[in-house]
Formats: structure tokens, C-alpha cells, sequence
């Protein structure tokens, strides 16, 4: 066991995976989004497609175990619950799509989303519909399917449960409690559909511990007189940044 994890810190890659965690849990502990984002579209690349999605739904898990407990209490469990729902209906379709579609298409894809979320995001664009059971469940099974082939299932929740006049404690607390709600079963289903191996879950155990750092450091800004304006901007600009460097890198490859 020592000799396996020794190889795995012999992986250029995982070094390269180190740093992006750190920052990915820094966003993350401050607004409770973007660290997936960041993560998928060069883990992807580092490691594949399949392993890429259960490394990082992992590591994203261990937060949400982190942070759920402290925002659980803001949680809008009227939207959460039918959203959760479907979510995890639409999952098996997604690791159905994760095991056919090749890592290229998959890179691709996921940054493809990220570009056309930041994009979204800074335009200004809100959802102006009325937010109900029906529209919480068409979003979270558009996200589950999106999370089990890209480990990103959070634009669609986000630009969701964004659109309201909620304060940011609560929008916090409801991006955060959706995570935890929906990723221990896209674990289990990627795993024991054998779409990915345990190695992917090794790499977590090596990487969740520099993920919590940062979530933790990130969580004291967030309640600290840090500017969430300021905060976001940089936060979608880095996003923004690893979207074109997914589609860039995807293209001079093909």
C-alpha cells in the first residue's frame, strides 16, 4: 500500500492535480461552487474521462461532508428535495453517456459548459421563471446527467437557484446540500459499473486533504469582510480561463 501511493507522488500529473485542488478549494469554501468546474476539464486530461469524474465527485464529496453541517440549517429543502430526486434518476443515463463517448468529446464537452456558464454568469442572465417542483426536477435531472458524464452538473443548478432574491448564506447552503445530497450514489454507480477503477478513488484520498485546506481557508474569507463581488469576478475569471485552455488544448490534440 505505501509502495502504491509512493507511485502515485512519483505522477508529475498528480502534482500538476495538487495545485489546481488547492485553488478549486478555495472557491469552493468561499461561495460553495467552481471547484468541479476547475477540476474536471485538466483532470480529464491527467487522468481521463471515467477516472476523472469519480476523483473529483469524491473529493467534492469529503467537502460537502465538510461544509454540510454548517449550512444545513439555511438549506431551502422545498427546491432541494425534488431537484436531489431527479438528479440521482437521471444518473444512470449519464454514466451510460460517460462510458461511450470518448476522453476528447468529454473534454470538450466539459469546457464547452464552464465557457457558456462564466458567460452567463457575467452577461447578467437570470432565470425569470417562477421556481416550482417541476422546474426544480427538469434542472436536477439535466444536472445529474451532466455530473455523471462530466463530474459538472452544477451550471444548471446554479444558474437556478442564483436567479432569486436569496441571500448569499442561503445560496451557499442550498449549492452546498445539493452536492452532498447527490454524490454518494454517482460514486457508487460509476464503481460498480466498473466505468472506472479505484485508483480514481486513491487519488482522492491523496488529494481531499489539500481540498479541505482550501475549502477551510476559503470558508474563513467567506465569513470574513472579504468582497463576494470582487470574489466572484475572479473566481469566473479563472473558470473562464480553464474552459479556453479545455477547448484549446482539446483542439490542437485532435
Amino acid at each position: 500500500m505505501i509502495a502504491y501511493f509512493l507511485h502515485l507522488f512519483a505522477d508529475v500529473g498528480l502534482w500538476t492535480a495538487i495545485g489546481v485542488t488547492l485553488v478549486a478549494g478555495l472557491m469552493r469554501g468561499f461561495a460553495g461552487f467552481g471547484s468541479a468546474m476547475l477540476m474536471a476539464p485538466i483532470f480529464a486530461i491527467l487522468f481521463g474521462s471515467a477516472e476523472m469524474v469519480v476523483t473529483v465527485v469524491a473529493i467534492e464529496l469529503i467537502v460537502s461532508l465538510q461544509l454540510f453541517p454548517q449550512v444545513r440549517r439555511h438549506a431551502d429543502w422545498q427546491t432541494l428535495t425534488p431537484m436531489s430526486i431527479a438528479a440521482c434518476a437521471a444518473m444512470p443515463l449519464g454514466v451510460w453517456a460517460l462510458a461511450s463517448v470518448d476522453k476528447g468529446t468529454i473534454v470538450t464537452g466539459v469546457s464547452a459548459i464552464i465557457v457558456a456558464f462564466v458567460l452567463l454568469m457575467w452577461s447578467g442572465w437570470r432565470y425569470r421563471g417562477r421556481r416550482s417542483a417541476v422546474a426544480s426536477a427538469a434542472v436536477g435531472a439535466a444536472s445529474g446527467a451532466m455530473m455523471a458524464t462530466t463530474s459538472v452538473g452544477g451550471p444548471p443548478v446554479l444558474l437556478y437557484l442564483l436567479s432569486g432574491n436569496d441571500p448569499p448564506a442561503v445560496n451557499r447552503a442550498n449549492i452546498v446540500t445539493y452536492y452532498f445530497l447527490t454524490q454518494f450514489l454517482l460514486i457508487a454507480i460509476v464503481l460498480a459499473t466498473g466505468v472506472a477503477g479505484w485508483d480514481a478513488l486513491a487519488r482522492a484520498v491523496v488529494l481531499f486533504p489539500v481540498m479541505v485546506l482550501g475549502a477551510w481557508l476559503g470558508g474563513r474569507l467567506f465569513h470574513g469582510l472579504a468582497s463576494e463581488r470582487l470574489y466572484r469576478n475572479v473566481a469566473l475569471a479563472i473558470l473562464l480561463a480553464t474552459g479556453l485552455f479545455g477547448l484549446l488544448r482539446n483542439v490542437l490534440v485532435i
